[in-house]
C-alpha cells in the first residue's frame, strides 16, 4: 500500500494540499526487472538522459557520466565480465558452486533481458580538491549524492513515460571490470546501473516505513 503522504506546494500566499496518486509518477514507480523484448526509441532515451541532468549539483558541477547501451553486443559484454568477477569473488567466499552459478546466471539474465542498460558514473574532475582528508571526502560523497539525483530524476522520468527500470548496485563492487568492458575514461566512476524497458510484471509489493518511523519534525 502506498504511504499516505501530505505534501504541500508554496505558490505565492497560496497553500495548495498534493494528494497521493498512484499515477503519479513517484508514487507509482517500482524496481521491475523483467522486461518486454520491446526496443525504447532513440529519442525516448535522450529525453530520460535530458530529465537525469535537470537533477541538482553540488557546486553544480554536475558530475554525473552516462554510459548507455541497448545493442546485444553491448550488452553481452558487460553480462559476461561482470559475471565472471561475480564467479571469482564468490569462489573467494567458498560459496556452493550452483549457488554461485545461479547467481551469474541472474545476472547475465537481468542485464541482457533489458531493453537498454545505463551505467550511472560520477568524475571527480570538476569538483573541488582539499589538502586535507575529511573535506576532500566531503567532497566526493557530494559527488556521489549529485549522481544519485540525477539516477533518481531518470527512474521517475521513465515511470512516466510507460516504462519500467531498476537501479542495481553491482557496479560498486567491480568498476574496473565494468569500465574495461565498456571501454570507460579512467575517470568515470560506475556508481549504479540502470536496467529499462517495457515492464513484463508490475515488481514486487511496494511497502514502505510509516512516515513516523523515519521522520522526525521538530516543534515550532
Amino acid at each position: 500500500m502506498a504511504p499516505k503522504l501530505a505534501l504541500v506546494h508554496l505558490a505565492g500566499d497560496t497553500e495548495r494540499a498534493i494528494t497521493p496518486d498512484a499515477s503519479r509518477p513517484w508514487m507509482a514507480r517500482r524496481s521491475v526487472r523483467r522486461y518486454t523484448p520491446r526496443a525504447i526509441a532513440p529519442e525516448l532515451i535522450e529525453q530520460l538522459l535530458e530529465a537525469a541532468v535537470c537533477a541538482p549539483s553540488a557546486h553544480n558541477r554536475q558530475p554525473w557520466r552516462f554510459a548507455v547501451m541497448s545493442s546485444a553486443r553491448h550488452k553481452h559484454a558487460l553480462a559476461t565480465a561482470m559475471g565472471a568477477r561475480l564467479r571469482r569473488d564468490r569462489q573467494g567466499d567458498n560459496d556452493p558452486d550452483e549457488a554461485i552459478e545461479a547467481d551469474v546466471a541472474r545476472s547475465y539474465a537481468r542485464i541482457t533481458g533489458a531493453a537498454t542498460v545505463m551505467i550511472v558514473c560520477l568524475t571527480m574532475e570538476d569538483m573541488d580538491r582539499y589538502p586535507d582528508p575529511v573535506r576532500s571526502r566531503n567532497e566526493y560523497q557530494m559527488a556521489v549524492q549529485s549522481t544519485a539525483m540525477a539516477g533518481q530524476n531518470l527512474l521517475v522520468a521513465a515511470q512516466d513515460a510507460g516504462l519500467a527500470g531498476c537501479w542495481l548496485c553491482a557496479p560498486m563492487f567491480c568498476p574496473d571490470t565494468v569500465r574495461a568492458a565498456l571501454d570507460l575514461p579512467e575517470h568515470w566512476e560506475p556508481q549504479g546501473m540502470i536496467t529499462l524497458g517495457y515492464p513484463a510484471n508490475a515488481g514486487k509489493p511496494f511497502t514502505r516505513r510509516p512516515l513516523a518511523d523515519v521522520a522526525l519534525i521538530l516543534p515550532d
